[in-house]
């Protein structure tokens, strides 16, 4: 799978609500941050993904401006996405247009199963 395929199937997996941790490299490195929280290191990141798909459904994620540069051993990508979901323990809906980025790199040396090193998403205040 490529570095652009490989975010594509991210936000697939995100909108089926499947596993989100096994996208991420598994080194101390590995960093996340969302509109509102920051993890450092894979256990940290595969922690909050887990919690995210245990209280979070009806996942809408729609790509409007995918770009991915591959650098050698390293891809970088940036997106603007419309995102949805509603938590599973108040039944309330949220909703808003996000930036992401991020930095992917091949699994285990292998070009063929690419991982996120980095990957930062927020939203755009207004004021």
């Amino acid at each position: 799978m490529t570095p652009e395929e490989t975010v594509l199937d991210y936000y697939e997996a995100l909108r089926r609500g499947e596993p989100l941790y096994p996208y991420f490299v598994e080194r101390a490195e590995t960093w996340k941050a969302a509109i509102s929280t920051e993890y450092s290191g894979y256990d940290a990141v595969s922690e909050a993904l887990r919690e995210q798909s245990r209280t979070t459904d009806e996942w809408t994620v729609e790509s409007e401006a995918l770009s991915v540069t591959e650098r050698g051993e390293l891809a970088l990508f940036t997106d603007a996405v419309r995102l949805a979901w509603t938590n599973v323990e108040t039944g309330q809906r949220f909703g808003f247009d996000s930036r992401w980025s991020g930095v992917l790199e091949p699994i285990d040396g292998d070009d063929e199963e690419w991982g996120f090193v980095q990957m930062h998403v927020s939203a755009p205040q207004t004021f």
